[in-house]
């Protein structure tokens, strides 16, 4: 019995997610956009090279929304720095991308921000919703047999420590449980709460719960570019968004130091999430751009994409793929996520860094798993 539950339980986890989220293998609408139609800045608000006008000042006569910074548009290399021993394969070639300026969000969503919106809307959260099975059936391999029922309850997934060393750190379901009753009100299972943690970031969130947000809100999510133009800082060519040194980590970012996933020195203060703004700003006066929890992008995950993008000398503002494709994961359509997680570490993904990115089943929610918004001179006006 102990072994079908087992079974059981590792079926869910391939079921409802792909988990590229949580994996670290060298592998590679509806949706909201901004319109197509473009801004026409004041002359003292652009700045023009030999293919493209940027928006790179604020204009005076929009403000900036409160609790979001200016993000001066500009012109970066996306994708993995020479010296970084640490990137993957779906981080190259690094290519020259041109981003127009725009307002983001200075921390991730927080369980006060989103209470607030479920509060307005009702909205419930898709881990709160009943299960459809043959919905769900689409999206594992055929044949694939159904969970019993006792099982195939609304729920996420949580984070369990292991209490001896895994040789196979490829093999995530050593580390993550498929948990009845957890959800963002109960991130960790359904015993716990999020009382008196409402600057904590709001996790146990799909893609579609993040878009739900900001159809609210008023915002969107950023593009994987945007992301990765602000998490910069204002810094070109270096591996964190404080530089090279990974000495410094603990002091810049919330991650997984020690033998993951057996140990956790807590190093830098915190075990699991922390409140937004534990740790230093980028340049940009950005919090978390580093570490604590995963941030979703609307940029479907396609490996072959910064390939194919690195064919065009400069491209503005990218969109990302027009298609998800990840060989490992053909049955799953999955988004861009950036940042990295408390649950990062040297020997597993390391994503605290810039160019770190990973996909994301769009149904896919977990407890390190949240985001933050943008907006847009055009969107503000």
């Amino acid at each position: 019995m102990k072994l079908k539950m087992r079974s059981l339980h590792y079926i869910l986890l391939l079921s409802f997610v792909a988990i590229v989220c949580t994996q670290c293998k060298d592998v590679p609408k509806k949706e909201q956009q901004e319109p197509k139609k473009t801004v026409t800045p004041k002359k003292d608000n652009v700045k023009k090279d030999t293919t493209y006008t940027l928006i790179t000042e604020k204009p005076e006569d929009v403000k900036v929304p409160e609790g979001m910074v200016w993000i001066p548009g500009g012109m970066f290399v996306q994708g993995a720095v020479p010296q970084d021993k640490m990137a993957m394969q779906h981080e190259k070639p690094a290519h020259k991308v041109a981003v127009d300026g725009f307002f983001m969000d200075i921390t991730e969503v927080t369980n006060a921000q989103f209470a607030k919106f479920v509060k307005e809307t009702g909205y419930i959260t898709v881990a709160e919703r009943a299960i459809d099975w043959e919905e769900m059936k689409k999206q594992v391999p055929e044949g694939t047999p159904k969970p019993h029922d006792s099982i195939l309850q609304p729920g996420s997934l949580t984070f369990k420590k292991s209490k001896t060393s895994v040789p196979n750190l490829f093999d995530f379901s050593q580390w993550w449980d498929w948990t009845i009753g957890a959800n963002w009100k109960h991130p960790n299972g359904p015993k716990s709460s999020i009382k008196g943690l409402d600057n904590h970031p709001v996790v146990q969130i799909c893609y579609e719960d993040a878009m739900a947000y900001c159809n609210w809100a008023g915002r969107r999510l950023p593009t994987e570019a945007e992301w990765e133009y602000a998490a910069n800082g204002g810094k070109t060519g270096t591996i964190f968004f404080w530089g090279d040194d990974k000495s410094v980590l603990s002091k810049n970012a919330n991650s997984w130091e020690g033998e993951f996933p057996v140990e956790n020195s807590k190093k830098d203060g915190y075990e699991n999430r922390a409140p937004v703004k534990s740790y230093q700003p980028n340049g940009y006066g950005l919090y978390d751009m580093a570490g604590n929890v995963w941030e979703w992008t609307t940029d479907w995950y396609n490996v072959n994409y910064y390939k194919e993008l690195a064919a065009v000398t400069t491209k503005k503002n990218p969109l990302g793929a027009t298609d998800a494709y990840n060989p490992q994961n053909l049955y799953i359509k999955e988004k861009v996520i950036k940042g990295g997680s408390f649950l990062c570490s040297d020997s597993y993904c390391a994503s605290y860094r810039i160019s770190a990115r990973m996909g994301s089943s769009v149904d896919s929610s977990a407890e390190h798993t949240g985001f933050r918004t943008v907006a847009t001179v055009k969107m503000l006006k």
